[in-house]
C-alpha cells in the first residue's frame, strides 16, 4: 500500500513539474496550407560589399529548400495559389562570405557563408500580411583545407537548409 501511494505520488509530482512541451504546431486550425512563390533574387553582385561571383539558380535553390523543409516538418501542406491559407514570399537580398579562421600566415582557413533573405508571409484569403522578416539569415561554415574540407557549394546548401529550417520554424510556431 506505501509503495502504491509512493508511486502515485512520484507520478503526480512528475505530472505537475512537467514542462509541457509537445510536437503540435500552435497553428489556428484554419490554416492548413501554405503557398510558396517564386523566390526574387536581388542580389547585387556587383557591389563591393559582397562577393563578386554570380550563384546561378540561387533562388530556386532557396525555394526548393524551404519547400522541402515544409514537406519534412509535415504542419502545412505545400499547394498551389488557389488552394493556399498562406502565402510566403522571398526574396534574396544579400549572399556574403567571410573569413573565420586563418593561419600564422593570414590565409583563410575557414569560411562563413550568409543568405540573407526577405520575407513576407500573408494569409491567402484576406491579404493581410501575418509577418515580415526584412534579413532572415541562414549560415554555414566551411574548411578550405584540411581533413574537414568542403566545397563553398555545399557550404551554400548548408546554409539554405539552416535558413528552411528557420523560416519554417518562424512560420508554424509563430501564432
Amino acid at each position: 500500500m506505501k509503495k502504491t501511494i509512493y508511486l502515485l505520488s512520484l507520478a503526480l509530482c512528475v505530472f505537475l513539474a512537467s514542462c509541457g512541451y509537445t510536437t503540435k504546431s500552435t497553428l489556428p486550425s484554419s490554416i492548413k496550407t501554405i503557398r510558396i512563390e517564386p523566390f526574387k533574387n536581388s542580389i547585387d553582385f556587383a557591389t563591393g560589399t559582397s562577393r563578386n561571383v554570380y550563384l546561378p539558380l540561387l533562388e530556386v535553390e532557396a525555394r526548393n529548400a524551404v519547400i522541402d523543409r515544409f514537406l519534412f516538418d509535415g504542419n502545412l501542406k505545400v499547394v498551389e495559389l488557389h488552394e493556399a491559407d498562406l502565402i510566403l514570399n522571398g526574396e534574396l537580398i544579400r549572399y556574403e562570405r567571410s573569413g573565420l579562421r586563418y593561419t600564422d600566415d593570414d590565409d583563410v582557413q575557414e569560411y562563413r557563408v550568409h543568405v540573407t533573405v526577405s520575407f513576407k508571409l500573408i494569409k491567402a484569403r484576406s491579404d493581410e500580411v501575418s509577418w515580415t522578416e526584412p534579413n532572415f539569415v541562414g549560415e554555414a561554415t566551411y574548411f578550405v583545407s584540411g581533413p574537414s574540407a568542403t566545397s563553398e557549394e555545399s557550404a551554400v546548401d548548408e546554409a539554405l537548409l539552416d535558413l528552411a529550417r528557420r523560416i519554417v520554424e518562424r512560420t508554424v510556431e509563430d501564432w
